[in-house]
This record gives C-alpha cells, sequence and structure tokens, in this order.
C-alpha cells in the first residue's frame, strides 16, 4: 500500500469523527468550527506518523504502527484540547478512543486479512 493512501485513510478518520461528533452536537456548520475541533487530532495523527515512524515502514501495519499513531492521536489530540480550552469530558474521551480505534485500527486490520488471504501459506 502507498504510504500517501494510508495517511489520507488516517486523515478521513479523524475528518469523518470530528463531522459526526460536530453533527450530532447539532453544532454550526461553519468551517471555522470544525477546524477548531479538527486540528488537535489532526496534529497529534501527525505526530503520531513521526513517533512510528510510519512513512519509513509498512504504515498499514496494525502492529506497532497502526496502535502507535492510534494512541498518539487519542492521547495528543486530548491533551492539545485541554491546552486549546476545549473540553475533555470523560464520556468524549471514551467515544474517541473507540471511535478513532474504529478508524485508525479498523482499516488496517481489514488490510491485514486481504494481505493474509492473498499470501499463499508457508509451507
Amino acid at each position: 500500500m502507498r504510504k500517501s493512501a494510508a495517511a489520507a485513510l488516517d486523515v478521513c478518520g479523524v475528518l469523518v469523527f470530528v463531522a459526526i461528533g460536530r453533527a450530532s452536537h447539532q453544532e454550526a456548520a461553519s468551517l471555522t468550527g470544525f477546524a477548531t475541533t479538527a486540528w488537535p487530532f489532526l496534529v497529534a495523527l501527525a505526530v503520531g506518523w513521526l513517533v512510528t515512524r510510519a512513512w519509513r515502514g509498512r504504515a498499514e501495519a496494525l502492529v506497532p504502527v497502526g496502535v502507535g499513531v492510534w494512541a498518539s492521536t487519542v492521547a495528543l489530540g486530548m491533551a492539545l484540547r485541554v491546552v486549546s480550552g476545549q473540553g475533555t469530558a470523560t464520556a468524549f474521551i471514551v467515544v474517541t478512543c473507540l471511535f478513532l480505534a474504529l478508524m485508525l485500527l479498523g482499516w488496517r486490520a481489514v488490510a491485514l486479512l486481504v494481505t493474509r488471504r492473498r499470501t499463499p501459506a508457508a509451507r
């Protein structure tokens, strides 16, 4: 898989998370509001890619890249929300962990299953 496709899937996962979250709270559909909600997680996602060096190895690897990117995105995203004065209620943290796991780890798990099905078993 190309690194750019992996990065795009991760970014799309974060943006879907933000869009669904904002819509579920009937928040205004302004570009500024969307960007304010998204930036902490997008910055944290980029840091996750840097820390795991996802661009150098297999960005689609579930472990350690996927788990590292997910953990960084959640932990640093929440820290950046606190620093920027945004909320981090316990329920929001739980939903963030679960939804971003689905988005950032889900496509990697599917890629792993597809790869295993295409690769003949070693004999």
